[in-house]
């Protein structure tokens, strides 16, 4: 019979230096993880802005409330107006306006349906879901009765 020349190790026994890397790593590699993952998240421009650099929390703020004074969106200050004309004017003069300024600026054409369902839900808040639903028409597929809908349910 032969024996081996290996060392025999008892259960519980704490092995050579491998097996201490290994449990050191398992230790180490999540906290690791975890701080390259938070300090990457803080590098990302959340800003939207093209600056190349890094901000800090409290210049996040500070842009987000300097962002205020930039001027709105055509498609927001095209929603802003039509409701504010759903004040004053029935759904169906708003929805007309609606379609003519997405034919006099093509490019608002793909912002036309989440105005109108936006206006949908606005014209259930103002009239109520049975006369709002009676001023749909097919501006921007549909959008606004489903709007309506939306605001109903």
């Amino acid at each position: 019979m032969k024996h081996s020349t290996t060392p025999q190790t008892r259960r519980g026994h704490r092995g050579g230096p491998a097996r201490r890397i290994g449990r050191t790593l398992a230790l180490v590699l999540p906290v690791v993880l975890v701080l390259s993952g938070t300090l990457a998240v803080t590098r990302v421009n959340w800003t939207g802005s093209p600056s190349g650099s890094a901000l800090a929390a409290s210049d996040v703020t500070s842009a987000a409330v300097s962002s205020k004074a930039v001027p709105e969106a055509p498609q927001d200050a095209l929603r802003d107006r039509l409701m504010g004309e759903l004040q004053d004017e029935n759904p169906g003069v708003v929805l007309t306006n609606l379609q003519q300024a997405v034919n006099e600026h093509p490019s608002l054409a793909r912002h036309c349906s989440s105005i109108a369902r936006a206006l949908g839900k606005a014209a259930v808040r103002i009239y109520g879901a049975p006369r709002a639903q009676s001023y749909a028409r097919p501006v921007c597929d549909t959008a606004f009765a489903s709007g309506v809908l939306a605001a109903h349910s």
